[in-house]
């Protein structure tokens, strides 16, 4: 990244799926880096299960903390429909991660709308660099189904120039002690993920 270039991040999903953590892991890893950080989280309804974006630049200097459309050079969807709704935000060359999860609105459980059954397919159509997969089965079978975002955020990291040191210090200082070597280990995971 040249001193001039701010990096934008954008991480998307539902409330409860550690979006705010993952954000919190992202901009300590930048500010490792030596970067000037912003970042703004939008809640929604997160207590609730309502959708939730975080976007994080990082650069030389860093004036504002919006993304603006289509200039990430990652996105990170926790789960799938939000990953078609914040589609917008990725640069043409930038890297989606995507977990095929779903979360069902209340809208759909009481019957008031439909979930969309060919997510993967769109997923394809509107991402050109897609890492798509379950993030949550892959976290329960690291030990434990919260890792999911440190998954997500591993496979993220690829498109993102950061030392992987700044990575992993940011980790260690965001996450409980008792629980930094999981989490360590599902970010390597991650990062061996490929697009296809």
């Amino acid at each position: 990244m040249s001193v001039e270039q701010v990096s934008n991040v954008v991480l998307v999903g539902v409330g409860g799926q550690g979006i705010l953590l993952a954000s919190e892991i992202v901009a300590r890893a930048a500010m490792f880096g030596g970067f000037d950080v912003k970042t703004n989280e939008v809640h929604g309804m997160a207590q609730r299960g309502g959708s939730v974006i975080a976007q994080i630049r990082f650069g030389k200097e860093v004036f504002s903390p919006l993304v603006a459309e289509g200039s990430a050079q990652a996105i990170g969807s926790f789960e799938e429909v939000e990953g078609i709704r914040y589609a917008h935000y990725l640069a043409p060359d930038g890297l989606a991660v995507v977990s095929s999860e779903q979360v069902i609105p209340t809208t759909v459980s009481s019957g008031l709308a439909n979930y969309p059954n060919n997510c993967e397919k769109r997923l394809h159509e509107v991402y050109k660099n897609l890492v798509y997969f379950n993030a949550g089965k892959m976290a329960h079978d690291l030990g434990d189904k919260r890792m999911a975002n440190t998954i997500v955020l591993g496979a993220m990291s690829n498109a993102i120039q950061l030392p992987l040191d700044a990575w992993e210090q940011s980790i260690r200082k965001s996450v409980k002690p008792k629980y930094v070597e999981m989490n360590l280990k599902a970010f390597h995971a991650g990062r061996d993920l490929k697009t296809r």
